[in-house]
């Protein structure tokens, strides 16, 4: 062996030997530091256990509405052109949120609206008698009574928009309301006479025919006319919005144009680990409490336990644990919703009960 390689050989030992014991002592403090702040969360969840003891099982949670909390999407892709309300505005069920451009099926529906017109008179030409008539009389009726929902649904829309905009009150609302309703119920009984009619009348004529098809398909054009208006489906408070005027709505989207939500009384959405499940009931009384407000205890009741266990979701309080964990979910109804507001982490003590 060369004189070099007996001086670098000594040398490149001595480097392995440095590098292996610095990632050692890395791996040892790594170690520590895992180990310090296992104690510390395991000191802080003992610290939050309220005094009264006496606990079956601690679950994770979030708040939320009593009608969970309602995402609004678009069933279309199209331009918004004007968003109509804003977080934390109450709203009624039926009550428009979100205008989409609608130029293209305003035409679409005139064009229908006017082959509807033609057919009428092409009908009108032709007499009928007997059974034939009073089929045709209550084909009219219901037609009347369709386009009676529609006007009124658009009277309504108008009442609750201006309204919002402060140049109409809660009384053309509740008026436009009860229309709507009224014309409902009528197209509801007229609809229930013409199936009872056509069940014991004669095959419409061609001209009876080609009307009939005209009207559907003004029926087609209004029902994709009314999509691009989005409506409330619930009465509740707006908790978040998500979109502006001038961006587009896509019925692809992940994130929702906005999130409703009745939060008159709320509720707790709690993942149980599927190991403690026989130990509540139905009706067992729960403390919840909150990080933010740690000196409150608000009291619950277990109200249902889904019947399948599966795993975690994380949407109650992110990764507790590195390893997965099979859950049930449970949901508590809260006593006094106290200063909790909806999606806030929770953590729920599920009271011992007597045998």
């Amino acid at each position: 062996m060369s004189p070099i390689n007996n001086t670098l050989w000594p040398r490149i030992r001595q480097i392995v030997a440095t590098i292996a014991f610095l990632l050692g002592l890395v791996a040892i403090i790594a170690l520590i530091t895992l180990f310090i702040r296992w104690q510390t969360a395991t000191l802080e969840a003992r610290s939050t256990v309220p005094a009264s003891g006496g606990w079956h099982a601690v679950a994770p949670g979030r708040v939320e509405p009593l009608s969970s909390e309602v995402k609004i999407t678009s069933v279309v892709a199209a331009l918004v052109t004007e968003v109509l309300v804003k977080p934390n505005d109450n709203v009624f069920a039926g009550e428009p949120l979100i205008r989409l451009k609608d130029d293209e099926l305003r035409a679409r529906l005139a064009a229908a609206e006017a082959q509807v017109s033609l057919r009428e008179r092409v009908r009108d030409d032709q007499r009928a008698s007997g059974k034939a008539a009073e089929r045709r009389k209550a084909e009219d009726s219901l037609d009347e009574a369709e386009s009676d929902v529609f006007d009124a649904r658009a009277a309504l829309d108008a009442a609750a928009t201006a309204r919002r905009a402060g140049r109409g009150g809660e009384v053309q609302v509740n008026a436009a309301r009860a229309t709507l309703s009224r014309a409902q119920d009528t197209f509801n009984l007229r609809a229930a006479t013409l199936r009872s009619i056509q069940e014991r009348s004669s095959l419409p004529s061609q001209s009876e025919g080609q009307l009939n098809i005209a009207r559907a398909e003004r029926s087609v054009a209004r029902a994709a006319l009314d999509k691009l208006t989005i409506r409330a489906p619930i009465s509740g408070t707006v908790l978040q919005v998500n979109v502006k005027t001038g961006e587009t709505a896509m019925p692809s989207s992940s994130q929702p144009l906005m999130v409703l939500g009745d939060i008159s009384t709320l509720r707790v959405r709690v993942e149980l680990d599927d190991r403690d499940l026989g130990k509540i009931k139905i009706g067992q009384s729960v403390i919840v409490r909150a990080s933010a407000f740690p000196s409150r205890e608000i009291a619950g009741k277990v109200a249902t336990i889904a019947p399948i266990v599966g795993p975690a979701s994380g949407a109650a309080r992110g990764q507790r644990s590195p390893a997965d964990v099979d859950v049930a979910e449970v949901l508590v109804d809260l006593t006094d919703r106290g200063p909790l507001t909806s999606g806030m982490q929770v953590d729920v003590y599920f009271r011992r009960t007597e045998p």
